[in-house]
């Protein structure tokens, strides 16, 4: 009898390990494809296949966190319906957070309500564009080591006008905090979202 647990152990340990493996070579494929993707439809592509995975990995939060981080970004590049995708992130997020909420999740869903502060930001601001800073500061307190709340606070207030509180003297400050978050920021795995620290630069760099 004990034999038979011990051979049952070790068989459910392998298969686990043969499914995590599988499970990091279906997601390390879909980040290649996502760092390469240019067009619409290449973005459209790679989230379908962030989605697939997530609903083949009933527990794990990052294929969901992808997928929506894909359609935010779609939505605030104007790759489509602005509204649409933003709503098609937001039941993605919502799954993701479902299983785990973080700072990395409370990030993409700023940038979801910054797509749909974007279609109309005179009419949208004081729903979507609070909202959108809030869950920053919400990201923050979830993770003060996580520089990626900073980087999409400084995106922000570098594309808002000086009269509003925004323009470069208000941006690069925040960047600059990012660039030193990153410098010690250490990503739990391979998979873990990493991304930000070129935008950071890009917006001190733009503000000398």
């Amino acid at each position: 009898m004990k034999k038979l647990i011990i051979g049952l152990f070790i068989l459910v340990s392998i298969n686990s390990i043969a499914q995590s493996d599988k499970f990091e070579a279906a997601m390390g494929g879909a980040l290649q494809q996502l760092g390469s993707a240019k067009e619409a439809g290449d973005f459209a592509e790679v989230a379908a296949k962030f989605q697939r995975i997530g609903d083949a990995e009933k527990t794990q939060w990052l294929p969901y966190y992808y997928a929506a981080l894909t359609k935010a970004r779609m939505s605030i590049m104007r790759m489509g319906d602005q509204d649409q995708l933003a709503d098609e992130a937001q039941v993605l997020i919502d799954k993701a957070k479902a299983i785990n909420k973080n700072s990395e999740t409370l990030c993409v869903e700023s940038m979801i309500a910054t797509g749909k502060m974007l279609v109309d930001p005179q009419a949208r601001w004081m729903q979507y564009g609070q909202t959108s800073m809030q869950l920053l500061e919400d990201a923050k307190k979830a993770d003060s080591t996580n520089p990626r709340p900073y980087v999409l606070q400084s995106s922000s207030l570098r594309n808002t006008p000086e009269a509003f509180g925004g323009g470069c003297a208000a941006a690069k400050p925040v960047a600059e905090k990012a660039l030193v978050l990153f410098g010690s920021f250490k990503p739990l795995s391979a998979l873990y979202p990493n991304w930000g620290k070129e935008l950071a630069q890009s917006i001190i760099d733009g503000c000398k």
